[in-house]
């Protein structure tokens, strides 16, 4: 008899690294569950949406209401939604629990943490804690969501890097002259809300700019009014918008250095991504990004001396530079999609025994 395995997630028009890794995972589920199980299984995927959304998806929900329910209403919903389904993974908090077998993928505690980013779920937190499993994409986080929020023994399980990234030639001159690139360059790319710490930045860049001044910033990201009011009409940095996905591995391997200079990050998958693709990387030492990087990036005090500091070295043309990067390229073949699915199969299995 198969064993029926539910993924579910929620669709939206601007996918970011919880999307990529929900698509990862996905893809890959069936093979790592072959990889790592005795018995057949089957996999669904439910893909819901506002009751008036344009976005693809197999079902709808008022997620709004869904939300902001008590704990008693969400899961009578969860009974309603997923059936007899033996595990029931939920990749969003939005969405309700199942009657059995609920695991949950936990990346951060931002909400609990950040008031400027999106309000905690209602129930979330409760919903965690009963919860049959839950995974968590790092350590820190692990560390974080036993401390914050009481759940026990949580799956660390830590997030891949995209095959396209692995030794990515650089973006060739006409795409570099498409986005606007005319000059060596910093890249940051990712999200402006408070914990992404765009502000020592800002403050570094005239200071390091200053000893490199043929240098440009390139900051790729949805537009956001923190990062134009920050770096809008400065020298020598570049606001590019959210660029195709196409052009991401180029524009990574291409630079002379990838800044994460993060207070907070539940995974740091910008800095992984610049490992894989040869890219030099200044991180902030802060939340996870020293367990991602190992001893193969800069890490910094999260403050514009420090960042400005560790640009410098990373820009140097030192060979322990080079040395660092090839450490990291090394290091990136160890965080696989494919190895993050078959230990995603190995929780699964665990909740049918």
């Amino acid at each position: 008899m198969e064993t029926r395995l539910t993924i579910a997630t929620i669709a939206t028009a601007a996918p970011m690294g919880a999307e990529a890794y929900q698509a990862a995972i996905i893809s890959r589920a069936d093979q790592a569950l072959r990889e790592t199980s005795a018995g057949p299984w089957a996999m669904r995927h439910l893909t819901f949406r506002s009751l008036r959304s344009p976005l693809s998806g197999n079902r709808r929900l008022p997620l709004g209401f869904v939300g902001e329910a008590s704990s008693r209403t969400r899961r009578v919903l969860g009974r309603a939604m997923y059936g007899s389904g033996a595990v029931t993974h939920r990749m969003n908090l939005e969405l309700p629990p199942a009657p059995h077998g609920d695991l949950v993928t936990l990346h951060d505690v931002v909400a609990w943490r950040f008031p400027d980013e999106s309000r905690p779920v209602t129930a979330a937190a409760e919903e965690l804690r009963r919860a049959d499993a839950v995974i968590c994409v790092s350590h820190f986080s692990a560390q974080e969501a036993v401390e914050l929020l009481g759940i026990a023994n949580p799956h660390v399980v830590h997030n891949g890097v995209d095959d396209r990234f692995f030794d990515s030639p650089a973006l060739d001159s006409s795409a570099r002259n498409r986005i606007g690139i005319d000059a060596p360059y910093v890249l940051h790319a990712g999200g402006a809300s408070r914990r992404k710490n765009l502000e020592a930045l800002a403050e570094a860049w005239p200071s390091f700019r200053r000893e490199r001044p043929r240098m440009q910033l390139v900051l790729a990201g949805p537009p956001h009014p923190t990062r134009t009011r920050l770096f809008e009409g400065m020298p020598g940095v570049m606001l590019t918008g959210r660029l195709a996905d196409d052009d991401m591995p180029g524009l990574v391997a291409g630079a002379a250095a990838v800044v994460v200079p993060s207070l907070y990050e539940g995974f740091g998958l910008p800095a992984l991504e610049a490992m894989a693709a040869r890219a030099p990387v200044v991180a902030a030492a802060t939340s996870s990004l020293p367990e991602v990087l190992g001893e193969t990036g800069i890490l910094v005090a999260p403050t514009a001396p420090g960042i400005v500091e560790g640009l410098l070295a990373a820009t140097s043309g030192d060979s322990e530079v080079d040395r660092l990067v090839a450490a990291g390229r090394e290091r990136a073949g160890g965080f696989t999609w494919e190895a993050s699915a078959r230990a995603h199969a190995a929780v699964w299995t665990s909740l049918t025994r």
